[in-house]
């Protein structure tokens, strides 16, 4: 009987270790197989459309977006991205990249926040010209490093809230982000599934949103990416631009400040 447990032991850990490698494997070629895509991102398509919409005189006022605050001064764009989320004394409020594209929007060219928002994401036959405007302001801060200081109370307010719903267990499967992504080598399938608990691991993921997703065929922003999470763990949805999805970028860039952005990138 010894013997027959010792066997069967054996086993469990031969196949293990095949498993193992087999994993290890196919990361590589998921690897390989992004790095073949990154040369001719079908992103670079909507980064430019994103800067023909910054640039063009649209809306109610008649107006391009050229002076909009990002952050670093009226239409200044270089870098911007690489250090939001943040607070706007203008607005009262700490806003990302879309939240802040959406004040502009209305503010300067005098859109309603209902005729910006309606469409904020791809659908089948209607390109979202948020991601577009993204896109491009996004692209305007590769080789910056991410700075996100969190000085101001109410980043570090958010920043705080942010960390708690990552750890949060909620929905009918009491699951919470960090079940996912607070450990090391974790994956589902062919994905490895990020350390967003460490610099590193934060850094990989945040550097290279927005990005171009080849399984759906269209870029994604960081928005769209804590939206799905949130769904696909059983969430109740949250609202576009909601108070929660921003504290967690907040949170997940002040863990990936210092990485030099990569963006658009390319991912499954």
């Amino acid at each position: 009987m010894r013997h027959l447990l010792a066997l069967l032991a054996g086993c469990v850990l031969a196949s293990a270790a095949m498993a193992a490698r087999a994993q290890d494997k196919s990361g590589d070629e998921v690897a390989k197989y992004r790095e073949m895509l990154a040369d001719g991102n079908p992103a670079d398509l909507v980064e430019l459309r994103g800067e023909e919409l910054w640039k063009a005189k649209r809306g109610p006022k008649n107006a391009s977006l050229e002076q909009c605050d990002l952050g670093l001064g009226p239409g200044v764009v270089d870098g911007a991205y690489a250090q939001l989320p943040k607070y706007f004394p203008d607005s009262k409020k700490v806003m990302d990249l879309e939240a802040r594209l959406v004040y502009c929007m209305t503010t300067l060219q005098g859109f309603t926040e209902a005729e910006v928002t309606k469409a904020w994401f791809t659908k089948p036959g209607k390109e979202a010209d948020m991601e577009a405007l993204v896109t491009f302001v996004g692209a305007r801060s590769n080789g910056k490093p991410i700075n996100v200081a969190n000085r101001h109370p109410q980043e570090a307010a958010m920043a705080k809230m942010g960390e708690y719903i990552f750890y949060r267990r909620a929905g009918p499967q009491d699951f919470s982000c960090a079940i996912c992504h607070a450990n090391d080598n974790k994956r589902i399938r062919l994905q490895e599934l990020g350390n967003l608990t460490t610099k590193e691991g934060a850094g990989t993921a945040m550097k290279s949103f927005p990005a171009y997703r080849v399984s759906q065929g269209n870029v994604w922003s960081m928005q769209r990416r804590l939206i799905d999470c949130m769904r696909q763990a059983r969430w109740p949805e949250p609202k576009y631009l909601s108070d929660a999805v921003i504290a967690l970028e907040v949170y997940l860039q002040g863990k990936a400040n210092g990485t030099v952005m990569q963006t658009p990138g390319i991912k499954r």
